[in-house]
């Protein structure tokens, strides 16, 4: 019997428990996205294609 009388009070006390609401905001979510990129290229040419280079300016 005191059993029972526990489950029935619990249950009350969970019916009366507070109530969650979720509201959609008045304006849009702005999401504000500051990115930088850096990008470094490092090359090497072969001696022997540096000078080539240098005497045919025009090959490229």
């Amino acid at each position: 019997m005191k059993g029972a009388i526990a489950i029935l009070l619990i249950g009350a006390g969970g019916a009366t428990g507070g109530c969650v609401t979720v509201n959609a905001p008045d304006k849009p979510i702005e999401i504000n996205l500051n990115v930088k990129i850096d990008q470094e290229v490092v090359y090497r040419l072969d001696g022997e294609a540096k000078s080539l280079i240098q005497d045919n300016p025009g090959i490229f």
